[in-house]
């Protein structure tokens, strides 16, 4: 009797595997100085907070702790000649500048020895020797500003970039396109960086956008956007240096959507109940841009404990000196409030 042929056995599914994450780059020499300008932006706005709760420092302050690796990664991608322009959160992006800290300190106290001479205060601090261009208290207004700055290096020709930051709530202005439409009209180089810190003032971003996906808020006007892990300074710089360099190149703006996180409220008087605790220490336990940094360092044997508490200790005598000085610098002379204002031409 003839054998019934065997069922054929199917063939075996070979499962597909997700390509491999490259490994971030970095020098040893790079990497701790990233750890260390970070550092010295989390020590210096911790700081800041305790004055600002003593009493020293008046108005509005809104820190940056959080999201040092946006600004650290930014800067690292710059060149000599590039131009930077922010919000109302700006004391980190003049530490990346090199601004001193005594100077920002100063300018937060309302004391002569700051950089706008103790009349800007935390949201309007200048430095043009330094290429930065402010501090903005007006939500949204330094973007189109920060085309300004693009328009006019390319009228120059001088092969600088400006680079205009803004955070998620801003990305909602209606100034903001009209700065991307020109921007792309004339093939401005600059680049948009939108600090998505998810809250704006203190609601979500699903609440607020219809278009969640920020890096795509220039597609209407054929710019180019990027998602970036704004938690991670590796990532950040190198997706800087491909915007930078597509603007430096005559392409054209390019937008970064950098995915971060504050732990702060929005400023000194929100209470931020608008999520929860545990959410903002999950975060901070699983993706703090300088922890990451310090476990790379760590684990490349690029430094070791000692070394990086050395760090530490020097970054908080910094901060320390800083502080002094903002309190033993005098106040502005009662004059100064008839300087750096412009009046018209009839009344000068």
């Amino acid at each position: 009797m003839a054998k019934k042929p065997s069922a054929k056995k199917p063939a075996k599914k070979t499962k597909s595997k997700a390509p491999a994450k490259k490994k971030l780059v970095a020098k040893p020499d790079e990497m701790l100085k990233y750890y260390r300008d970070m550092l010295l932006i989390r020590r210096f706005e911790e700081k800041a907070g305790q004055l600002y709760g003593m009493g020293l420092i008046a108005g509005f302050c809104h820190l940056y702790i959080g999201q040092e690796a946006v600004v650290t990664g930014c800067k690292a991608a710059m060149k000599d000649g590039d131009q930077m322009i922010t919000g109302y959160r700006d004391h980190g992006h003049m530490l990346a500048l090199d601004m001193t800290a005594k100077g920002v300190m100063a300018e937060l106290t309302g004391r002569e020895g700051g950089y706008s001479r103790g009349k800007g205060g935390s949201m309007h601090m200048f430095s043009t020797e330094k290429k930065f261009y402010g501090g903005h208290g007006i939500v949204g207004a330094q973007v189109p500003i920060g085309a300004g700055l693009g328009f006019a290096n390319k009228y120059l020709e001088n092969g600088a970039v400006s680079l205009a930051f803004f955070g998620d709530g801003a990305s909602n202005q209606g100034q903001v396109y009209e700065a991307f439409n020109m921007a792309k009209l004339w093939d401005l180089p600059v680049v948009f960086v939108i600090e998505n810190n998810q809250y704006a003032m203190g609601t979500s971003v699903k609440r607020a956008s219809a278009e969640t996906e920020l890096y795509k808020r220039g597609s209407s006007f054929e710019i180019e956007g990027m998602e970036v892990d704004g938690m991670n300074v590796l990532a950040v710089r190198d997706a800087a240096q491909k915007a930078i360099k597509h603007a430096r190149d005559g392409k054209g703006p390019m937008i970064l959507e950098m995915k971060t996180y504050r732990y702060r409220g929005h400023s000194m008087s929100d209470p931020a109940k608008y999520r929860s605790r545990d959410e903002v220490t999950k975060t901070r336990a699983e993706r703090d841009p300088i922890d990451w940094a310090r476990a790379r360092i760590l684990d490349e044997g690029w430094a070791d404990e000692d070394e990086l508490k050395k760090i530490d200790k020097e970054i908080k005598g910094i901060v320390a000196e800083a502080a002094e000085f903002a309190q033993e610098s005098p106040e502005p002379d009662p004059s100064e409030l008839w300087t750096d204002v412009l009046l018209p031409v009839d009344a000068a």
